[in-house]
């Protein structure tokens, strides 16, 4: 038996015997420097693409700090839903008239249809639709930032971040792919566990991966080192949303985001760092969770707390992780 949790947010996700399962089936197309023969690739070409992201959503704001760290705000705009989609589609219920002001409609699931009639799975977030045609590209949110970064270099900032260095290329994705099952899907896991045992696994496997993580933190500044990488964007995106919504929320409550020193400095580093905080909307973000969730919060009432002014306090981290240069 399979009991559908909530679409939009990455993918859609299911309660399947007991335990939190994910689909990770996307739309395959990719936008790229140059296209492969007998494939649906696009072309990178500035002006022709929006992307569709929503603040609230973790897996969306990965592509909004992306986007900005790289300097591609007027190469490819960008169109934000609100933050309680209906069961439906995400919407544009912030922008006047609850209408996309580029693509003139009300909800992402247009864009989805146009290209695919008949489409079978979730309408999520983020998404990158063709201005012209109004025709979603892609919704691969882990190929989108990925992309942004390799295929669209002709159009970065000349002091764009190298979010793939390199040399740390092999570890990183071995890193990246712990903080996504463990941290990223984790909470998920905890949150939407269908059964005392399936939560207890979830909930040992996530605080096994941040005390790994506040270890690891302890050494660097970053998660690979002293310059910020892809890597620290996915991780933030879980982070900056874990007091305000996962720990309580979701029952990830061993321990606050504000009781991990160096997971905590950490982050604060990175949330006032341009780029990451200006992209953060802390009331969409709980509004998201505990409005659209409600089989988790039936009367979707949004707490009024944390306390969330520590996030522009002193955090103290130089090149030596957690002691200050």
């Amino acid at each position: 038996m399979t009991e559908e949790a909530e679409h939009g947010s990455g993918g859609v996700y299911s309660v399947e015997g007991k335990e939190f399962n994910r689909d990770s089936r996307y739309i395959t197309t990719r936008i790229v420097a140059a296209p492969r023969p007998g494939t649906d690739d696009r072309p990178v070409e500035a002006g022709r693409y929006r992307l569709i992201a929503a603040y609230a959503c973790p897996w969306a704001n990965r592509a909004i700090i992306v986007r900005d760290l790289l300097g591609l705000g007027d190469v490819i705009s960008m169109g934000n839903p609100g933050p309680t989609h209906d069961a439906d589609s995400w919407t544009f219920d912030l922008d006047p008239g609850g209408v996309d002001p580029v693509l003139g409609i009300h909800k992402l699931k247009d864009a989805y249809l146009k290209r695919f009639p008949d489409y079978p799975r979730g309408i999520t977030v983020p998404a990158i639709v063709e201005e012209a045609t109004g025709e979603v590209v892609t919704n691969d949110f882990a190929q989108i930032t990925e992309d942004l970064f390799f295929e669209w270099r002709g159009f970065h900032r000349a002091d764009a971040p190298d979010l793939w260095p390199a040399g740390l290329r092999d570890e990183m994705e071995q890193v990246m792919w712990r903080v996504y099952t463990e941290v990223n899907n984790g909470v998920y896991r905890c949150g939407f566990a269908g059964s005392q045992e399936a939560y207890d696994d979830a909930y040992d496997r996530l605080f096994t991966a941040l005390d790994w993580l506040e270890e690891r933190l302890g050494r660097s500044r970053y998660l690979m080192g002293e310059a910020i990488t892809e890597a620290d964007i996915r991780l933030f995106t879980t982070l900056v949303r874990f007091d305000p919504v996962y720990h309580g929320h979701f029952k990830c409550n061993r321990s606050k985001l504000t009781e991990l020193p160096n997971l905590w400095g950490y982050a604060r580093d990175l949330f006032q760092t341009p780029g990451f905080g200006n992209n953060v909307r802390f009331d969409q973000i709980k509004a998201h969770y505990y409005v659209v969730h409600r089989d988790i919060n039936p009367l979707g009432i949004i707490p009024k707390g944390p306390d969330l002014s520590g996030w522009e306090t002193p955090h103290g981290r130089g090149s030596s992780g957690n002691k200050t240069q």
